[in-house]
């Protein structure tokens, strides 16, 4: 069969089954199993378990529970609450002042966290009713919070850029440093965003009252908000940008550092640590599960000869380079709105990769690039993960449609930042650059 065809057999097999309701772990696997069988028989079957277990003992993937505990500790650990008590207190003057500092506050929590559950639901549950009390249109409230929440794959520790890693061979730790920038400045491009619409369209952000302003001192009181954070964020990002720690060991390092904020705040229980762990294992268990079906189905399709394939497609099309990268990253929108991220990496990267690499492109770069694609991919309906966590928490009334439209202008502001990193590289290179190693 010509590769071309077994290609589109492929993908159709598996958004058949994905459009099923299979989930992604089982629908790739199930597509390898069935190909491999078809293509060359029963003992084909014995290459998959040899090909999954080199996967599954990969150190780096070490980092995925730390790191995930990690994030889940510090949302039981009330940090959050602080957090949006100081930023209240400073941003409420400035229009959409509240938006505004919640997309600092996901900033922070993305730094410590890795995934972007945490930051989304904790956020939604503290910002969403606070903002729509104090006036605030419900589109603005949801889609700055589904925005912001998201910034936890793209700022390191990423678990998407750990899953990445192990599957390229790229240093993680580069691309942990490397997501800094582009993560910071979406941060700045949403703000900057919210601001300009809260000033030409007033109504959507109203002022608060004269009653609700606070003094220098009570302003300079609830910076003590900061200091565990910083302490932390500080602590696993110093010790990987200087060398001093591999991010596996610097997950272990942030996983300690997050039941030691848990215990200074008295919120250090028996309750909560369940709580975190039982989390833990499940989005665990979930990436795992997806690293063992994406390896499967991609350890398939390369030995079919994919890797040439798609060599060949690239030398014999008259486009440039970076135009190729375009249709790539145009590739990654279209997957983001119907698969997770995890499974996105999992089954384009060792396709995709090597063709990078031999365009003259830094894998390091186009993995920045791909994790924008996948934050972008958790607010893109139908199925963003981050908007089915908004329909979950938000009050009663909001529909479903209402979550899908409030996100539309963040996903350009994402496509804006995906675009300026695509152009100028060196804002994903120029940190991992300077690195120690």
């Amino acid at each position: 069969m010509e590769l071309w065809l077994l290609t589109v057999c492929f993908f159709a097999t598996l958004i058949i089954l994905l459009l099923l309701g299979l989930p992604i772990a089982f629908s790739l696997g199930g597509v390898a199993i069935l190909y491999s069988y078809l293509l060359w028989g029963p003992k084909s079957l014995l290459v998959i378990p040899s090909a999954v277990h080199a996967d599954g003992s990969n150190f780096i993937l070490a980092a995925v529970p730390l790191f995930v505990l990690m994030g889940n500790m510090l949302e039981v650990s009330g940090l959050a609450d602080d957090l949006y008590e100081m930023m209240y207190r400073w941003f409420q003057r400035i229009p959409g002042g509240l938006a505004s500092g919640t997309v600092l506050i996901c900033t922070v929590f993305a730094a410590m966290a890795g995934i972007s559950g945490v930051a989304t639901v904790t956020m939604g549950l503290i910002a969403i009713p606070s903002m729509l009390k104090r006036g605030y249109h419900k589109d603005l409230a949801i889609g700055t919070v589904s925005a912001g929440g998201a910034l936890g794959i793209l700022i390191p520790p990423s678990v998407i850029a750990i899953l990445y890693g192990s599957i390229t061979g790229a240093s993680v730790g580069k691309l942990f440093i490397g997501g800094m920038l582009p993560g910071l400045i979406l941060a700045c491009i949403f703000i900057f965003y919210i601001t300009l619409r809260c000033i030409i369209q007033p109504h959507l952000a109203p002022p608060p009252s004269e009653a609700e302003r606070f003094s220098w001192r009570e302003k300079l009181i609830s910076l003590k908000g900061l200091v565990l954070p910083i302490l932390l964020i500080s602590a696993v990002l110093g010790v990987i940008y200087t060398g001093v720690c591999t991010p596996t060991e610097a997950s272990a390092i942030g996983a300690a550092g997050s039941l030691l904020c848990c215990a200074i705040r008295g919120r250090l229980t028996w309750a909560n640590l369940r709580t975190a762990t039982l989390r833990t294992f499940n989005v665990t268990c979930m990436c795992i599960w997806i690293v063992i079906g994406a390896k499967c189905f991609t350890s398939i399709y390369i030995g079919c000869g994919a890797s040439q394939f798609m060599m060949n497609l690239v030398h014999g099309l008259d486009i440039s380079p970076l135009a190729f990268v375009a249709i790539m990253e145009f590739i990654y929108i279209i997957l983001g709105m119907l698969m997770d991220p995890a499974g996105m990496v999992m089954i384009t990267a060792p396709v995709f990769v090597p063709v990078i690499i031999s365009l003259g492109f830094d894998p390091v770069w186009f993995g920045v690039l791909f994790i924008i694609n996948a934050e972008m991919a958790y607010i893109t309906p139908p199925f963003g993960f981050n908007l089915f966590y908004m329909k979950a928490i938000v009050p009663e009334g909001v529909r479903m449609a209402d979550v899908y439209r409030s996100v539309i202008p963040f996903v350009f502001c994402q496509l804006f930042c995906l675009i300026l990193v695509m152009f100028y590289p060196q804002l994903a290179l120029w940190l991992p650059g300077t690195m120690k190693w």
